[in-house]
């Protein structure tokens, strides 16, 4: 019995060293700094350091450049993640289907990962700077030169450049998912007489929904990453409904006010937090289906 207890107490010994840096890593670089951020936004400012209580809170939920960067982010994530969740889905089922250059087609939609940021953002000015190539179409076709990227289409632009940068990512994570589902369910599905709308319901998305939740929380972190992209394009202060919260964030960062930059944070954090927990429950629903 001593020796059985002995070997328990070593094997113990060896996991926790075997998980003391990550553990470690993740208490440094995680953790603490949040914490850090949750006493900033509980403090004035980090030299008195005067208790404020949720004063900060308020003074940024009522600060219009915070609301409109809100706004603009929800709205964006609301249109792209589901857009980028479904056409990746029917990329995936159409490169899964005997098609000719499938091959071909899966490397162009894959070619955005390998390509640097700037890069991509530099195709995007060429395109639709005020003197770019979409304007001297329109030039020549007889219209007006436009201002894209401040006019009513920015966010279309931005879009067209989130989409296009993640769709082969997530179509890969798809065709991932379809090679995982069972082939003898559908092969007895199609004896059955069942329609490809029917085997795409009952079986396909059943089996997807693990991948449609993993793909829809990255679509949605990235669509929170997109200030980087609009950075580059329109510098920290851009037009209209492309100010999004992290360049609040970054502003605040350039002003040295680390109560509102901890603040913002907090706030969004909680609501990734809500969205993520939503999700957790809806797909927790449909993998019971699957099991049962």
């Amino acid at each position: 019995m001593k020796i059985r207890q002995k070997r328990k107490i070593v094997d113990k010994l060896k996991s926790v060293s075997f998980l003391a840096p990550s553990g470690l890593g993740v208490l440094t670089f995680f953790l603490l700094p949040f914490i850090v951020i949750i006493y900033y936004s509980l403090v004035d400012n980090p030299v008195k350091k005067n208790f404020v209580g949720i004063d900060n809170f308020v003074s940024v939920m009522q600060n219009s450049a915070f609301q409109s960067a809100i706004t603009n982010t929800f709205v964006f994530s609301l249109i792209s993640v589901p857009l980028a969740v479904i056409l990746s889905m029917l990329l995936a089922m159409l490169l899964d289907c005997k098609i000719p250059f499938k091959s071909q087609f899966r490397t162009i939609f894959l070619s955005p990962l390998v390509v640097p940021v700037a890069s991509i953002v530099l195709v995007w000015q060429v395109i639709f700077h005020t003197h770019g190539a979409l304007n001297s179409i329109v030039t020549e076709m007889g219209g007006n030169p436009v201002d894209w990227l401040d006019s009513k289409y920015n966010q279309l632009i931005v879009l067209s450049l989130f989409l296009w940068k993640n769709l082969g990512y997530n179509m890969i994570l798809f065709m991932a998912g379809l090679g995982n589902i069972p082939r003898d369910l559908i092969e007895v599905a199609r004896l059955e007489n069942a329609s490809r709308l029917q085997i795409f319901w009952k079986i396909k998305m059943r089996y997807l929904s693990p991948t449609i939740f993993f793909v829809t929380i990255i679509s949605l972190i990235n669509s929170f990453k997109i200030f980087r992209e609009v950075y580059l394009l329109t510098g920290g202060y851009p037009y209209g409904n492309i100010y999004y919260l992290q360049h609040f964030m970054n502003n605040q960062f350039e002003k040295l006010d680390y109560p509102k930059i901890s603040t913002a944070a907090i706030i969004m954090c909680v609501f990734m937090i809500i969205i993520i927990g939503i999700l957790f429950i809806v797909e927790n629903k449909f993998g019971k289906e699957v099991e049962e």
